[in-house]
């Protein structure tokens, strides 16, 4: 029986390059550069990181006004990485950053409740709009 290889979690950005942002975005027609991927964390409210080897495995990010209400855009863990606690982990921990606060809010894929349901969240209604053409958050001209 081989030990499941370990990761830390981090609160901040000190020291994370791009290089280290890889193989996120699965699926996405426009995923968003490394270097762009780190600009979207370093403007976020709060991030949390998982880190194996030096290596990003899965990150969540919370935009907020800081005061009563954030929302969490994006959770993501490499796929070679998910159904090993990774998610919930950094789930967790996000919600005891956010925990101060009034409202906290996602947006999921109906096959993902149950999953957030076990976290403690409760089903609600989203309304959202898309511009696909600027998915990759490339600056505009």
């Amino acid at each position: 029986m081989t030990a499941e290889p370990s990761y830390t979690l981090h609160t901040t950005l000190d020291g994370v390059t791009p290089g280290q942002l890889q193989g996120f975005f699965v699926d996405w027609p426009n995923p968003p550069a490394p270097e762009t991927f780190l600009r979207l964390l370093r403007g976020s409210y709060r991030v949390v990181l998982a880190v194996h080897n030096g290596q990003v495995i899965g990150f969540v990010q919370a935009v907020s006004d800081g005061v009563l209400t954030a929302y969490i855009p994006l959770l993501e863990v490499l796929p070679e990485w998910q159904g090993r606690g990774v998610g919930r982990a950094l789930m967790t921990r996000m919600q005891a950053e956010l925990r101060h606060l009034y409202a906290v809010d996602l947006g999921c894929d109906d096959n993902l409740v149950p999953y957030y349901e076990a976290l403690g969240m409760r089903r609600g209604n989203l309304m959202f709009t898309r511009n696909y053409a600027r998915q990759d958050g490339s600056p505009t001209g």
